[in-house]
């Protein structure tokens, strides 16, 4: 679950950005030309299929918005939705509805569509030992977010930043002098982190194993590589397979044998769900 203060922190910040940093009637001019003392009922459906994200936002623009808005949010995240159904409804003033509505939406959108993207690669890869990772190609300020949204579509989180576990690429090991160099560094400054090196070739890939890495990233490998990279690794590190990995290929490399597929198009080629909101 993503951490209460962490929402309530991102909310303000959509709200502000919407409203100018101005209260609900302050900075919503056209909500205004409704009568303040006017009430509305009102719904939100999905026009497509998709697995659901964003109870807890949508509940939380509303609070912000106008806390005596009665918000019934109908599904849970990770529930799949089809076209047309029903995700909340929302009873109350007109105005803090209208205020609320585009912000509450835009949250939706974006970690729906993040976890119905997912749901979809996942559904590729069962029946096979492989698992879906997401990466750091995040939209600002969203990660935590997207990331959450990624394990309600079935998916699995890589590290979260670059504090929690070492992704050793090209450019580190070009500075620190070698793989083993970079690795042994790892190991002394934080021997509680898991230690990923990514390589280029077979040449690295042994380089890596010697090095005693826990996981090793396949950059842009062939099918044929990553079968001769399973066969000299054999279980002595997990095995990632990254680069250009779209949904038409998951199944060929999965069935190469390696341990981890990432994709950065979880969350970087987000494509949003379409929401409406509609008055009773």
């Amino acid at each position: 679950m993503i951490d209460q203060n962490l929402i309530s922190q991102m909310v303000k910040q959509a709200l502000d950005e919407d409203l100018n940093y101005q209260t609900p009637n302050e900075g919503d001019i056209t909500a205004a030309l409704i009568p303040e003392t006017q009430q509305a009922n009102a719904y939100v459906i999905t026009r497509e299929d998709c697995v659901f994200v964003g109870k807890a936002l949508i509940e939380e623009v509303f609070q912000q918005v106008d806390p005596s808005v009665s918000v019934n949010v109908l599904v849970n995240d990770g529930d799949f939705v089809a076209a047309n159904t029903r995700l909340f409804t929302a009873s109350g003033s007109a105005r803090a509805i209208l205020t609320a509505e585009r912000t509450a939406l835009n949250f939706v959108q974006t970690l729906s569509g993040t976890a119905t993207t997912t749901a979809k690669y996942v559904e590729v890869l069962s029946g096979t030992q492989t698992k879906l990772l997401d990466t750091r190609k995040t939209i600002p300020g969203l990660r935590a977010l997207q990331k959450y949204a990624v394990k309600c579509g079935g998916g699995k989180n890589h590290r979260i930043g670059l504090f929690d576990a070492y992704l050793i690429k090209e450019n580190h090991i070009a500075a620190c002098g070698s793989i083993a160099k970079a690795v042994a560094t790892a190991r002394n400054n934080h021997p509680d982190k898991p230690v990923e090196v990514e390589v280029e070739n077979l040449g690295e890939l042994q380089q890596a194993l010697d090095a005693g890495s826990d996981i090793i990233m396949l950059d842009n490998f062939s099918v044929s590589e990553i079968q001769q990279a399973v066969e000299i690794t054999q279980g002595k590190a997990k095995l990632e397979v990254s680069g250009n990995m779209t949904i038409e290929i998951l199944t060929t490399y999965a069935q190469a044998g390696v341990d981890f597929i990432s994709s950065g198009a979880l969350t970087k080629h987000v494509q949003s769900i379409d929401l409406s909101m509609r008055f009773e």
